[in-house]
């Protein structure tokens, strides 16, 4: 895997380091009805405009869960793609403003704590912040998230690969 083609692995990975995500998606109609079918959620404030109307937004909300995948989505180009083994858990999720089909959404990762694993000598644990923005620099969300990363393969510069 070529360096332009992959994440960074735990040495690449410096606590207080803020990563700003190059995709940027602007959230559709389709995008919120698909999700909140593919996981069963008839919530009428993601569905129903009528109903909406009479609620604290007056029009939909895009399903919170959608828009906490797609800001930790458009995260893995730049931090995990080839370099994880996988998340640990998810911790002190925050939906602090709405988003709304049209919102175009944008995401930085921070880097909060980095600590080899005891448990295995390949990998490191990282704490990432992940926070997502609408088109108006307002934080729609923002989710602290633990990975076990890969380590740089011994006899590999990472740089090289």
């Amino acid at each position: 895997m070529s360096e332009s083609t992959r994440g960074r692995y735990f040495e690449e990975l410096t606590v207080g380091e803020v990563i700003p995500h190059a995709i940027r998606r602007t959230v559709t109609e389709t995008d919120n009805l698909l999700f909140c079918a593919l996981t069963h959620n008839p919530q009428p404030l993601h569905l129903d405009e009528e109903f909406c109307k009479g609620t604290l937004y007056g029009k939909r909300i895009v399903n919170s869960i959608f828009t906490l995948g797609l800001v930790c989505g458009v995260s893995v180009a730049d931090l995990t793609f080839g370099t994880t083994l996988g998340n640990l858990g998810f911790a002190e999720i925050k939906f602090t403003n709405p988003v709304f089909i049209g919102d175009t959404l944008r995401a930085e990762t921070e880097v909060l704590e980095a600590r080899a694993s005891k448990s295995r000598s390949d990998a490191g644990i990282v704490q990432f912040e992940t926070r997502g923005f609408n088109q108006r620099n307002e934080i729609v969300t923002q989710v602290r998230r633990i990975s076990l990363m890969l380590k740089v393969p011994r006899g590999c510069d990472s740089r090289a690969s």
